[in-house]
């Protein structure tokens, strides 16, 4: 089943084409339908065009429950899918920390949490291939945010956005997706859910052999609504 709703979601765009064409054509034949009802006289002719009529108003209310159905499906449903799901080669535990500097164990291995660093604005980006512009480091946020930014680097696999209380070594993952981005929507972040005080957000991103090519972190502080 989550196959069904990859496949749909990847090509969305090509099956909403083809169903503008399909319902474009469908209320035409209905419109017609309608008029030719209007103009007949004798009560056969009248019943045929109605039953014509009927039949092309159904495939035109088919072909709306069908785009909706796709555009629920890509827009809800594709997101929330385990990245499990998404990418094409097994993954890691994308609640685990990754361990800087040791690819080879972030791949094989369950990662085990380190001490976060103290961090100054931002640390490991790289402007035009891995970074956050939207919020900037240290900006005061609250509520629902969207993260903006740009995670294109080579051999990129997908990416996982995570947080951590500042001072401590707990990273929780908010998300992950397998397509690149370019000073795009990263994703979201609901604050209502976390402590007010100072935090770290760090994007990863790793390969499709989950080894992890770069890592952007910056500060935040989360006030109180």
């Amino acid at each position: 089943m989550s196959q069904v709703a990859l496949f749909l979601g990847k090509y969305a765009g090509l099956f909403y084409l083809i169903l503008l064409l399909a319902g474009v054509y469908a209320f035409r034949r209905a419109w017609k339908a309608w008029k030719e009802w209007r103009e007949a006289y004798f009560g056969l002719e009248r019943e045929f065009t109605m039953r014509r009529m009927a039949q092309w108003v159904a495939a035109s209310t088919l072909v709306l429950v069908l785009m909706c159905g796709i555009f629920i499906v890509a827009t809800f449903v594709v997101p929330t899918l385990p990245i499990s799901d998404i990418l094409p080669t097994p993954t890691i535990d994308l609640l685990a920390t990754s361990v800087p500097g040791n690819p080879a164990a972030n791949a094989l291995a369950p990662m085990t949490p380190v001490a976060v660093a103290p961090v100054v604005g931002s640390q490991g980006c790289v402007p035009g291939q891995l970074e956050v512009t939207s919020p900037k480091p240290g900006d005061e946020v609250s509520g629902v945010i969207t993260l903006v930014g740009t995670v294109d680097l080579p051999n990129f696999g997908f990416y996982k956005y995570e947080v951590a209380l500042r001072g401590t070594d707990i990273w929780s993952t908010i998300s992950a997706q397998s397509e690149a981005k370019r000073n795009e929507e990263l994703g979201v972040l609901n604050t209502a859910v976390l402590t007010p005080g100072d935090y770290l957000l760090r994007v990863v991103v790793l390969d499709n052999s989950t080894q992890v090519i770069g890592t952007c972190i910056i500060t935040l502080r989360i006030k109180g609504q």
